[in-house]
């Protein structure tokens, strides 16, 4: 799609375009559409697993698992829904959210597996000593790998509901303890936690925020990571990772256990345990199952999440990363795409999809320190993209790449709320680059390119965008290449 400019935009011989893809020239000047709302309902889905058993405290049944046999079960599930988003909810199993459709694409932004299969069965690795992954985005605590209550039922409720804003909480209070965990894990800590979501009209974006209290007189270690299993740009049907998906994370260097070094082979070392965050950043470059952590932490930066170059779909994080210092990466590596079988004739875990975690502290099994009585809060932005190939900066409002060259500024953004008007101004030093009022365009994306005066300054390229009466949504900088 072309934005039209103004008939002249000469300033000190730099000319600029603005290109929002394949939508229509008018589209700058479209009537407003019809005002947004938000609804919620409450809905049943339906989830395979193999069949297998579990005791009364989640303990595996040695002798249950029956690869052969696939049963049914049934979730009753939560939707919110707007002009931008299905999203699904499923208090009852782990407190989760299940998916994210973004509407004006179709396409599903989480992994969801068709049939569970239940693995690590007595490996001392896993709170219960067994997992299976069913998908969505989840609060684990109070241990790492998981935590305890990724299969337990939390409880639910709406805080608010009207046509602008649709907000619900789903809680649970670590008070219960699996006799027959391995050692490495901690007993019940007392730690209450609430997950509230919430889905505003007129907003492209899902908002969550994770609330934790220490229900004790005196400190405790704990773990707390947001687990998060991301397939942007799918089927909604058949969810899943496939070779176009790059992990997209502002982090320079990464370290790995020693049994996932292999990891680490594509990528230049940056020091003694760590290496570039380059070769590693490719899901076609994962060879096999693994962890990687950014090292030594996220460093502040606040986003984190995938983009499918196949369709330039991404799904991205964005958040306080001082609070949620810890990045943890995994996949089953690239061959769980390239060698995928049916997964009723074939019910196995490796299968193709991202997961990224966002820890409290640095890596599993390092345990951070809740103070007495305290509460930590973790504001959370879930927000897909459309057109874009890298993400430079993000928040809630807006994400942006912004990148430069000897021809000029390329900008591509997504706008969080696609039906406000926004101006974009690009300068450098004192010439303005670019000024002009934009229309965010939620199916496609929008670029802009802006042509840049030979010879001049080091300054560094300035972007702001704005809303139409001035308030600054976001603003970044860049010097040119």
């Amino acid at each position: 799609m072309t934005i039209p400019a103004a008939r002249h935009i000469w300033v000190r011989f730099a000319i600029a375009l603005t290109l929002a893809i394949c939508a229509p020239r008018a589209a700058v000047h479209a009537a407003s559409p019809e005002p947004d709302s938000v609804s919620l309902t409450e809905q049943t889905v339906r989830w395979s697993t193999v069949k297998y058993a579990t005791t009364a405290d989640h303990g595996f049944v040695e002798g249950s698992l029956d690869k052969t046999v696939i049963v049914d079960r049934t979730f009753r599930s939560h939707v919110l829904e707007n002009r931008y988003l299905k999203v699904t909810l499923v208090p009852e199993f782990g407190g989760r959210i299940l998916s994210i459709v973004y509407k004006p694409t179709g396409h599903e932004q989480l992994y969801r597996t068709e049939v569970g299969v239940p693995y690590g069965i007595k490996a001392g690795n896993f709170y219960y000593d067994w997992l299976m992954v069913y998908g969505g985005i989840f609060p684990t605590f109070p241990d790492p790998e998981h935590g305890r209550t990724w299969l337990t039922p939390w409880d639910f409720r709406v805080v608010k509901q009207d046509a602008s804003e649709v907000t619900v909480a789903m809680s649970l209070k670590d008070d219960f303890a699996y006799a027959a965990a391995p050692r490495r894990f901690t007993g019940e800590t007392g730690i209450a936690a609430t997950v509230y979501v919430t889905l505003k009209a007129g907003r492209a974006a899902l908002d969550t925020r994770v609330v934790l209290k220490n229900t004790q007189a005196k400190p405790i270690d704990y773990e707390y990571w947001t687990c998060t299993t991301l397939a942007p740009g799918s089927d909604p049907n058949n969810p899943k990772t496939t070779g176009g998906a790059e992990i997209i994370a502002p982090i320079a260097t990464y370290t790995t256990p020693a049994w996932s070094a292999n990891l680490a082979d594509g990528d230049a070392r940056a020091g003694p345990d760590t290496s570039r965050f380059e070769t590693l950043r490719h899901f076609k470059n994962w060879p096999t199952m693994g962890i990687a952590y950014a090292a030594p932490d996220m460093q502040g930066g606040n986003f984190w999440g995938v983009i499918n170059h196949d369709n330039e779909e991404g799904i991205i994080r964005i958040a306080d990363n001082h609070v949620t210092r810890g990045l943890k990466i995994w996949t089953w590596g690239f061959p769980s795409f390239t060698t995928e079988t049916d997964q009723r004739r074939d019910p196995n875990p490796a299968r193709p999809y991202v997961e990224l975690w966002a820890g409290v502290s640095d890596e599993f099994f390092h345990s951070a320190e809740f103070p007495a009585r305290s509460e930590v809060s973790i504001p959370e932005t879930y927000s897909p993209t459309v057109g874009m190939s890298n993400v430079t900066h993000a928040n809630e409002n807006i994400l942006i790449n912004l990148s430069t060259d000897a021809s000029g500024v390329n900008l591509q953004f997504f706008s969080v709320e696609p039906a406000a008007p926004l101006r974009i101004i690009l300068k450098r030093g004192n010439a303005v680059l670019f000024n002009e009022a934009v229309t965010a365009d939620p199916k496609n994306g929008n670029r802009i390119f802006a042509a840049v005066p030979a010879g001049g300054s080091d300054e560094p390229v300035r972007l702001t965008i704005s809303s139409a009466d001035g308030k600054e949504l976001i603003a970044a900088a860049t010097k040119i290449k």
